[in-house]
C-alpha cells in the first residue's frame, strides 16, 4: 500500500470519528458551537485526504492542481459569500437548498458510473449486478431529493403557495411511482444491454424527479419543520448510495450518520407535532381535519393594550416567560427581544424563553436565532422543561407564535392541530401577544382562541418595533 492510500484511510478513520463528536456536540446548544468546528475539521480532512488519493493517479499534476484549486476557490467562495450574506431568516431555504446539491450530486454520481461502462454489452450479469443496484438506488435517492428540496426551498421561500397539493389518489400515484421504480432498477440489474440500461436510468430519474416534486409538493406549509429534517435524512442516505457507488467508505458513514440522525430528529419534530410520519409524507397539513371545523367559531372579542402599558405589567412580574415562534424571525425581532430580556434580569426578574419543537421553520430555528442575539442558554428552555410551569408565571409574552401557543389543539377535537402538544401560555397569570394583526393566522391557517381569552393582551404591530417601544418605556 502507497504513502497516499495509506494517508487516505488513516484520514478516513480520523474524519468519520470527528463527524461523530459534532453530532454529538450538536445535540446540545452548549457544545453546538464545538461541534460544527469539529464537523469543519472533519470535512476538511476528508477533502485533503481525497484529493491526495486523486493526485496519485493523475497523468499530468499541473492540469490536475488547476481544476482542484479553481474548484476549490469558486466553491468556497460561493460558500462564504452565502454564509456571510444570508439572513437568519432565510437559513431555511438555504438548508433546503443545499439539500438539492447532495441530490443532484447523487444522481450525477450514478449516471457518471454508468456511463464510464463500456459501450456493447456490460459485464455479467452476476457481476455486475450489485453495482447496477447501486446506480440504481442512488439515481432514485438523489432525484427525490433533489426535486423535494427545491420545492421546500421555493414554499419556504415564499416564491410559491405553502397549500399542500391535492391531487386525486395522490398517495396511490406516490406507490405506483416507488413500485415503477423498484422494478425498473430490478430491470436494470439484470441488463447486459449499455444502451437499455441507458433507457432504464433515464425512466428512473424522470419518475424519481416527479416523485420528489409531488411528496413535497402534497405537504403543506404547517409540516414544513418535519420536510426540512425529512429532506435532511434523504440527503444522507443519497450521499450513502453516491459512496457505495464510489467505493468510498467515508462516504458511505457520513451519509448514513445524516440520514440516520435526519430520520430520527424528524421522528421528534413528528412528535411535537403529533403527527405520524407517514401521516406528514403523504399529506398536507390538517388536510381532512379542516373539512370537519366546518363554521368559525365566535371566541368573543380581544383585548389591545400598548407597550406602556406592557412595560407597568412587566415591572410588576417576578417570573417572566417570552414564547417566540416565526413571527419574531420575519420581523427580525431577536435582537431587541434579548435586550428585554437582559434588561428584565438585570432587574432581578426571572425570564426564560420557551421554545416549542416546531415553532419556526426548521429544527432549532428559534434556538439559532436567540444565539444570535447572544441570549445566554441558561434561559432557554424547551417545551417539556417548562410546560408544567406556567400556572406559576406572572407573565408570558408571545411574540409571533401562534398555532404553537394554541389551546384548541386541547380543547377542540375537530381542529386541524387537534392532539398537538402545545405550550400552555393561557395558564400564566396575564399573557401579552405581539403580533402583526388580527387578519393573519398561523401557519395551519386556524384562529387562536388564546387571543381572546381574559387574561390575553394583543400589542398589534411590527414585532421588532413593538417590542423597543416596551424597551423605551421601561
Amino acid at each position: 500500500m502507497g504513502f497516499f492510500a495509506s494517508f487516505q484511510n488513516l484520514a478516513y478513520i480520523a474524519a468519520a470519528l470527528l463527524f461523530i463528536l459534532a453530532l454529538a456536540g450538536l445535540a446540545k446548544q452548549k457544545t453546538a458551537l464545538r461541534g460544527n468546528v469539529l464537523g469543519a475539521c472533519g470535512m476538511g480532512l476528508a477533502l485533503a485526504a481525497t484529493i491526495a488519493s486523486a493526485a496519485e493517479g493523475s497523468a499530468n499534476m499541473v492540469v490536475f492542481a488547476a481544476m482542484v484549486v479553481l474548484t476549490l476557490v469558486l466553491g468556497a467562495a460561493a460558500g462564504i459569500w452565502r454564509a456571510r450574506s444570508v439572513a437568519m431568516t432565510q437559513m431555511p431555504e438555504l438548508v433546503a437548498m443545499l439539500h438539492s446539491f447532495v441530490g443532484a450530486a447523487a444522481v450525477l454520481v450514478g449516471w457518471n458510473s454508468y456511463l464510464l461502462q463500456p459501450g456493447g454489452a456490460l459485464p455479467d450479469v452476476a457481476e455486475n449486478a450489485f453495482h447496477l443496484g447501486e446506480v440504481g438506488l442512488a439515481v432514485l435517492i438523489g432525484a427525490v431529493t433533489l426535486t423535494g428540496s427545491v420545492v421546500a426551498f421555493l414554499k419556504l421561500s415564499g416564491k410559491i403557495s405553502g397549500k399542500p397539493l391535492t391531487l386525486p389518489g395522490r398517495n396511490w400515484i406516490n406507490l405506483a411511482a416507488i413500485g415503477a421504480c423498484v422494478v425498473l432498477i430490478a430491470l436494470l440489474i439484470r441488463t447486459q444491454s449499455f444502451v437499455e440500461g441507458v433507457l432504464l436510468l433515464l425512466a428512473i430519474t424522470v419518475i424519481s424527479l416527479a416523485l420528489g416534486f409531488h411528496l413535497v409538493a402534497a405537504i403543506g406549509g404547517g409540516d414544513m419543520p418535519v420536510v426540512v429534517s425529512m429532506l435532511n435524512s434523504y440527503s444522507g442516505w443519497a450521499a450513502a448510495m453516491a459512496g457505495f457507488t464510489l467505493g468510498n467508505d467515508l462516504l458511505i458513514i457520513t451519509g448514513a450518520l445524516v440520514g440516520s440522525s435526519g430520520a430520527y430528529l424528524s421522528y421528534i419534530m413528528c412528535q411535537g407535532m403529533n403527527r405520524s410520519f407517514a401521516s406528514v409524507i403523504l399529506g398536507g397539513f390538517g388536510d381532512g381535519a379542516a373539512a370537519q371545523v366546518g363554521e368559525a367559531r365566535d371566541y368573543g372579542t380581544h383585548t389591545e393594550t400598548s407597550a406602556t402599558e406592557v412595560a407597568e405589567l412587566l415591572r410588576g412580574s417576578q417570573r417572566v416567560v417570552i414564547a417566540p415562534g416565526y413571527g419574531m424571525a420575519t420581523a427580525q425581532a431577536q435582537f431587541p427581544v434579548a435586550d428585554l430580556a437582559r434588561k428584565l434580569a438585570e432587574g432581578g426578574v426571572d425570564v426564560k424563553f420557551a421554545i416549542h419543537p416546531v415553532a419556526g421553520r426548521m429544527p432549532g430555528h428559534m434556538n439559532v436565532l436567540l444565539a444570535e442575539a447572544k441570549v445566554p442558554y441558561r434561559m432557554v428552555f424547551e417545551m417539556d422543561e417548562v410546560n408544567d410551569d406556567f400556572s406559576d408565571i406572572d407573565t408570558v409574552l408571545v411574540i409571533g407564535a401562534n398555532d404553537t401557543v394554541n389551546p384548541a389543539a386541547e380543547t377542540e377535537p375537530d381542529s386541524p392541530i387537534a392532539g398537538m402538544p402545545v405550550l400552555r401560555v393561557w395558564e400564566a397569570g396575564q399573557v401579552v401577544v405581539f403580533k402583526r394583526s388580527m387578519g393573519s393566522t398561523g401557519y395551519a391557517g386556524v384562529d387562536n382562541p388564546l387571543f381572546y381569552h381574559d387574561n390575553t393582551k394583543m400589542l398589534l404591530g411590527d414585532a421588532k418595533e413593538s417590542v423597543e417601544a416596551v424597551l423605551a418605556a421601561l
